[in-house]
């Protein structure tokens, strides 16, 4: 599955997906067989062979000295193995022989089955443990700082907080569904179907998806900024709140009464071939292609407003400071998510899996540190509350250490 998509237990996806495809697909060959059982069983003599199902193939009614060959079973394709070989049985007047040749030779079943190394599935979800624990932390501290500061108090860092915000929910999303998941051994993932493993599954969409829409905020208030088209900030604040938070609100509803009414099958986290993963995945590809849309744009503006021949003297910090921003917002969400998201879910899966954990539980820490830790505002900040508790503590008031007001609300 996609993400949650994006660096959300994607491992697990991968190996349960492989595992539950195989069993569910079983299964639906079992009751399409047993169906079949069903509304012949009055339509066959009782000299031939019944029709049975041996766990594995739906053997049909055949008459006594028939042969009846059949290919091998789809089943057989989750191993990567053949599935052009042929299995026969003959119908006795004792009943149906055994199947020859055998399965695992017709099929080619053989003792290379790739099965997951333990070891290695810890290690990951360690890794994107400590991603996700690390990047909550940090992310954590930036938020109190930029709310703490009165004269940190602007549009820009307002929507830098939403993204913050949206960063550490994703990664309590991922630690409620591993805890709903894994809160057992004993538990049958394959068949698990809870109301809190579903709950889970669905915050964690609701909180990926929203991620991605406040990064498409980011790249629409750069984008509007250096087109000088930001003068109402306050209704547009507004209008970003709605979009990064409200529209993932609809979709994600969307999705679960889609899947209440026509999927609701098992933990809702295996969707593949599922039409209604579109209903979350699709707004995220959008998001996505518009995003990056907006950073080529941004690209271009700045070139032509960075060209010395063009801008004023006063301005030219300010357009350095947003071409530093956007070439940094780049690397982040903006042409890795590219080049993955527009091919199938399960296309080159090892380096997908560790760009997911590279990228998604670690972002959240790489976003804090530039757009807080680093950031000269908040330095300065920072810097002048420690010399003014060091002048306040000495008794001395130092000029100049109210600090000074930002330049502009933006």
């Amino acid at each position: 599955d996609w993400f949650c998509f994006y660096g959300f237990n994607f491992w697990f996806n991968i190996c349960l997906t492989f595992y539950c495809e195989y069993i569910l697909q079983l299964e639906r060959e079992e009751r399409h067989c047993l169906q079949y059982i069903a509304e012949h069983d009055n339509n066959h003599s009782t000299l031939g062979c019944l029709p049975f199902w041996d766990s594995v193939v739906c053997w049909p009614y055949a008459a006594v000295g028939e042969m009846i060959n059949t290919t091998c079973p789809a089943v057989f394709s989750f191993w990567g193995n053949n599935t052009a070989g042929s299995v026969s049985r003959n119908c006795t007047s004792i009943g149906w022989s055994r199947p020859f040749p055998p399965y695992h030779t017709a099929c080619s079943v053989g003792d290379d089955v790739p099965i997951p190394e333990d070891s290695y599935f810890a290690t990951v979800k360690l890794i994107y443990t400590i991603g996700y624990g690390t990047s909550l932390v940090f992310l954590f501290i930036a938020v109190v700082i930029l709310l703490l500061f009165r004269r940190l108090h602007c549009a820009r860092n307002y929507i830098h907080i939403q993204l913050f915000v949206t960063f550490m929910l994703k990664a309590v999303a991922v630690f409620i569904k591993d805890a709903t998941l894994f809160a057992s051994d004993d538990t049958n993932h394959c068949t698990l179907s809870t109301a809190a493993c579903k709950a889970s599954v669905a915050f964690c969409h609701y909180c990926v998806m929203t991620n991605f829409f406040w990064l498409l905020v980011e790249a629409l208030y750069l984008n509007s900024l250096l087109l000088s088209s930001f003068h109402h900030y306050r209704r547009c604040l507004w209008g970003f709140g709605l979009l990064g938070w409200g529209v993932p609100i609809i979709f994600t509803v969307i999705w679960i009464g889609s899947r209440v009414c026509f999927e609701d099958t098992e933990c809702w986290d295996i969707n593949e071939d599922s039409p209604y993963w579109w209903i979350v995945k699709g707004p995220i590809v959008v998001s996505i292609g518009v995003n990056f849309i907006l950073f080529l744009n941004i690209i271009k503006i700045l070139i032509q407003k960075l060209n010395p021949r063009l801008i004023q003297f006063n301005n030219s910090d300010h357009y350095r400071r947003l071409t530093k921003s956007t070439l940094l917002l780049i690397p982040l969400f903006g042409t890795p998510y590219m080049v993955f998201n527009f091919l199938p879910d399960y296309f080159n899966v090892s380096v997908r899996l560790w760009f997911e954990l590279c990228m998604g539980s670690f972002q959240g820490l790489i976003v804090a540190i530039l757009y807080c830790f680093l950031n000269e505002e908040v330095q300065k900040e920072i810097h002048m509350r420690w010399l003014r508790w060091q002048d306040n503590s000495n008794g001395v008031v130092l000029p100049g250490a109210k600090g000074s007001q930002m330049d502009t609300h933006f």
